[in-house]
């Protein structure tokens, strides 16, 4: 089946699912790739703080799928923020892919204590889109002020704004703020698979009933239905596994409707805690990563 399509803010479409490789390993990132590539996903989703680049361009050129019909998205890391930096960040992130040209290259996170230097990254990645080395760039882990700092110092409003968003963490106030920007809001951990991987009493979204009485009145899996969730909302999704059944779970999400009362139960499940780490927290000391060059 061919995924719908979502128009970013410049006129180029994304696919509305894609495949998302955080945590994946080096060695398993291939035969995921491969996988989900056979399967129907069109849109890759890596970053070089993830170290599984090279394996995704891999997995892509023994697809045998023309570049074209595929949508590959990385990031840069904080280590490699300013001007400078960025645009060889490009280059290396281009060069582990094995393409020339990237269709969405974001910034991964804010650096709010050193604005500056998340400015000029991301001045690079106008450059970048100016000179059609990218198709399209954004940013992810952007509170609303962070879009507002960075929209009074750069001239590109940002294509894609990832965030962390499942039932348990909505992040509404963003959302809104993506919207209001002309940003298209993508999840990351868009079943929430960071309640529980990473701090385990937050419960799971899996176990949920709510999410669990409304997948069983649709014939689904609670995965599936968050996803759908998602979708309907507008929300591009990454959804990310190494099991092939899974993979294979996670894109049968296009035959079914939610009702306007189950979305707005799962809205409510909302508990307002966050997953990942505080926007704000984010330093160069704390999670500051070498990005090889090959």
């Amino acid at each position: 089946m061919t995924i719908p399509g979502l128009t970013l803010n410049n006129d180029i479409t994304m696919p509305a699912l894609g495949f998302g490789v955080y945590q994946t390993p080096p060695d398993d990132t291939v035969a995921a790739v491969e996988a989900a590539l056979e399967t129907g996903y069109r849109h890759i989703d890596t970053a070089a703080a993830y170290q599984n680049e090279r394996e995704v361009g891999e997995a892509i050129r023994r697809s045998g799928i023309d570049r074209s019909d595929i949508f590959i998205e990385t990031k840069i890391w904080i280590t490699d923020y300013g001007y400078d930096n960025t645009l060889h960040a490009f280059d290396k992130s281009a060069r582990k892919l094995g393409i020339d040209q990237i269709d969405l290259l974001i910034l991964h996170q804010a650096l709010a204590g050193e604005f500056t230097l998340t400015v000029e990254a991301y001045k690079a990645l106008e450059t970048l889109l100016a000179d059609g080395r990218v198709r399209a760039i954004g940013v992810s882990n952007f509170m609303s002020d962070h879009l507002t700092r960075l929209q009074d110092e750069t001239s590109v409003v940002p294509a894609v704004n990832q965030i962390e968003v499942h039932p348990y963490f909505r992040q509404s106030d963003v959302l809104t703020a993506n919207a209001e920007h002309g940003i298209l809001s993508q999840a990351w951990s868009p079943i929430g698979g960071i309640t529980f991987y990473r701090d385990g009493s937050h419960g799971s979204t899996l176990d949920d009933p709510t999410i669990g009485n409304i997948a069983a009145a649709h014939g689904k899996t609670p995965a599936q239905t968050m996803l759908r969730w998602h979708l309907q909302q507008g929300r591009q999704v990454i959804p990310k596994s190494v099991t092939p059944s899974r993979i294979t779970e996670n894109f049968d999400v296009f035959d079914f409707d939610l009702t306007a009362d189950q979305l707005a139960a799962i809205d409510a499940l909302d508990t307002g805690v966050r997953g990942g780490p505080e926007p704000d927290d984010i330093t160069r000391e704390t999670f500051g990563l070498e990005i090889a060059e090959a």
